[in-house]
């Protein structure tokens, strides 16, 4: 009786006043909630009614209508409004699993399952053994999904789209899981386009403050004072000149030097040929590239004491530098691809010294085997490359060369090899195996110098350093280490990762190792205080590959999914992702004067990426979000080989290899 009293009284207040409109809202809103109180009164008594909205069926009604509405709206919104989906999915899921309704989140996890698989198999494989509250407090997974916040890129008008479905639907349990786990990075104007997606959608582990702040950290990309390109670039500059006039002389120098690196095979001379072409032009123009590749960053002091280079080592990578051949979009690479066959499904890794006069191969028997190009191109042709199959009784004969054995044995794990790596000259080895070593190699000596124990699993991936001497593991202990030849133990250990560290690769400077990770991260570390001072976040699938350009500002990294991204380090953003491979991206390679960019992938093709298109995107392209930034120059077919590893040479000669698969 109180509050009909009110309402009289305000009414006879108003009309007095003369407020008709106001009058006439009050009225509305007071027979509307007359109308909604009598159409639904069991539902403020009715205890069965609020346990069913309180119920695991809200869940699946919420997102059953969530999903059919994203799918059925306009084709130029729609990419952006599925990126909703799957969060969404993943948090009903495990919020049904928390309130310990089991079978109702297993219903709801397979009715809709398959809409996800494609793009995320591999976390919902993980998320399939959640079957009580406890495992998602216990797998490390769930639980940095559920203190996460996922941030999707949107445009202003989706997402005013998707809140009025929201409030129109009242999906309340949607409304707020969006709200609780979703942080929304709203841009005006038009949707971005499809492919443009590198960092649609990205998950951080912790706060998205945290990882900010790390991208924030100052980092100096810039090269190391006084390297052998600096001195060559000043050289260059002062005696161009001298040099034009000396072509010839260069020339025939460059053929002798050409015969050390490139060395047997049957490719050998037509590279020889084609090389010999360029010789003048190259030596030419030796000075001017180098000039305009330069960063602007300033030169940096090395944070490790770097080893002395022998002098005729320096003259003879010099004699390389000055000779190198410059590749752009219109001149491609030569390429010489090493076919490994008879492999039996046993080879694991492939690796090719700087000059390419050394392959090595890492086998699932625990063996690492070697082969000189110079002596293979001695034998008959059918001998290539067919040591994995020797006998027993070859194999005991460690060490020798002699006999049929065209190729270095060299044993002393007691797991499969895993990865392989030449020092820059040449004469040392690394091996990283499942028994949880790394081991060091002499190539002079065919013997084996130095285990080094610290990893507790398996080592994925071991990189010698671009001045050797210091070198850096990856492990399935979620670990990466630094280590110098002439110490048993770590220097540093890089701790941080979610998952395996997969792969490693040092910066052109030496003071910064990128590690990619199964917990789909990119992280770049300080070498001398061992902080994380970049997080890497917009891959799909586990990273397997990664490359640093050789002026040091830019990183390309590789995934299972076949998409490659390159990076820019000073603002640990994504530059542009590439999109043509159609399987896992097992090796990339920057060109000398980081012009051209190639990789290799499992689905037996080398890719060669123009680099320089990408990075200097004009601001109305870029924000437009063209769709491939990153042209892809050429695509080298294998008849069936998937290629493991590639290297570019001093000279700019690009080498690959692989083992041949038998088709089906």
């Amino acid at each position: 009786m109180d509050e009909e009293k009110l309402q009289k009284f305000v009414e006879a207040y108003l009309k007095k006043k003369g407020l008709k409109l106001t009058e006439h809202a009050l009225q509305e809103e007071l027979q509307q909630s007359t109308n909604t109180t009598t159409s639904s009164p069991v539902s403020q008594f009715d205890p069965d009614v609020v346990r069913f909205e309180d119920g695991p069926a809200r869940y699946q009604d919420g997102y059953a209508k969530l999903r059919s509405w994203t799918y059925s709206s306009l084709d130029l919104y729609r990419h952006e409004l599925l990126r909703v989906l799957y969060p969404v999915f993943i948090h009903c899921f495990m919020d049904l699993v928390a309130k310990g309704h089991i079978q109702e989140a297993r219903t709801f996890f397979n009715s809709f399952r398959e809409d996800h698989e494609m793009m995320h198999l591999r976390d919902l494989q993980k998320l399939e053994g959640v079957l009580s509250p406890s495992h998602l407090e216990e797998m490390e997974f769930a639980h940095s999904l559920r203190q996460s916040k996922v941030n999707i890129k949107i445009c202003q008008y989706s997402y005013e789209l998707l809140l009025q479905f929201l409030h129109k639907s009242q999906s309340t349990t949607m409304l707020g899981i969006i709200n609780e786990h979703i942080n929304f990075q709203v841009s005006p104007g038009q949707p971005s386009s499809i492919t443009d997606d590198a960092e649609a959608v990205t998950l951080i582990g912790g706060s998205q403050e945290s990882a900010n702040q790390i991208n924030q950290k100052e980092i100096h990309w810039g090269l190391l004072e006084d390297s052998l390109e600096e001195r060559l670039e000043k050289a260059g500059g002062m005696a161009l000149d001298s040099e034009k006039a000396e072509g010839e002389t260069k020339e025939g120098e460059g053929d002798e030097n050409k015969k050390k690196s490139i060395e047997g095979g049957k490719q050998g001379a037509s590279i020889k040929k084609q090389k010999k072409d360029k010789a003048v032009s190259a030596t030419v123009k030796s000075a001017r590239p180098e000039a305009t590749t330069v960063p602007t960053a300033p030169r940096v002091k090395p944070e490790l004491t770097l080893p002395v280079i022998p002098t005729e080592v320096e003259q003879s990578i010099l004699e390389d530098l000055r000779n190198r051949v410059q590749l752009s979009s219109a001149a491609l690479p030569s390429v010489s691809f090493y076919t490994f066959i008879n492999t039996h499904n046993g080879l694991n890794c492939s690796s090719i010294s700087h000059d390419g006069s050394l392959v090595a191969g890492g086998f699932s028997d625990s063996s690492l085997k070697v082969w000189d190009m110079a002596k293979i191109g001695q034998q008959s042709v059918g001998s290539i490359l067919q040591g994995e199959n020797g006998t027993a009784s070859s194999e005991q004969v460690a060490g020798s060369n002699g006999g049929k054995r065209p190729y270095t044995l060299f044993q002393g794990h007691s797991g499969p090899v895993y990865s392989a790596t030449f020092n820059p000259l040449g004469d040392f080895i690394l091996s990283s195996s499942a028994d949880s070593t790394i081991r060091l190699w002499s190539t002079n000596l065919n013997a084996n110098l130095v285990c080094y124990k610290g990893h507790n699993y398996p080592v994925w991936d071991v990189q010698f350093s671009p001045v050797g001497h210091y070198f850096a593991s990856a492990s399935h202990d979620r670990t990466a280490r630094i280590w110098s030849m002439d110490r048993i133990q770590p220097l540093r250990i890089m701790a941080g990762h979610l998952s395996d560290v997969d792969c490693v690769q040092w910066h052109s400077n030496c003071n910064y190792i990128a590690t990619g990770s199964s917990d789909k991260t990119v992280r770049l570390w300080d070498v001398q205080s061992g902080e994380c001072v970049r997080i890497f976040i917009g891959h799909r699938s586990m990273i397997l590959s990664l490359a640093m350009s050789p002026d040091g500002r830019y990183m390309a990294s590789g995934d299972e999914d076949g998409s490659i991204m390159m990076w820019d380090l000073s603002s640990g953003r994504c530059v542009t992702p590439l999109m043509g491979h159609t399987s896992c991206v097992w090796t990339l390679a920057f060109s000398g004067e980081g012009s051209l960019l190639a990789s290799g992938s499992a689905d037996c093709t080398v890719k060669l990426w123009d680099v320089t298109a990408s990075t200097k995107l004009p601001k109305a392209e870029e924000k437009s979000g063209s769709a491939s930034r990153l042209r892809s120059l050429k695509t080298l077919p294998t008849k069936c080989t998937p290629v493991y590893s590639l290297r570019f040479s001093r000279r700019n000669l690009l080498f690959a290899a692989g083992v041949l698969s038998k088709t089906v």
